[in-house]
């Protein structure tokens, strides 16, 4: 049986829209290198994309 990884060994990234970061995850793992939101709502407030833009804050 496979030894289990601690969170801390896992790569991170720091996302595009909120600067946080954030952890590798299952589900990304075959599009690990194109990955740059945390989640679907930094994905869906990225910068430059019309009314929801929040640089001009």
């Amino acid at each position: 049986m496979p030894r289990m990884r601690q969170k801390s060994d896992l790569p991170t990234r720091v996302c595009v829209t909120c600067a946080r970061p954030f952890s590798w995850r299952r589900k990304w793992a075959k599009d690990w290198d194109q990955v740059k939101y945390c989640s679907d709502r930094c994905r869906a407030a990225r910068p430059g994309q019309g009314p929801t833009d929040r640089q001009g804050e």
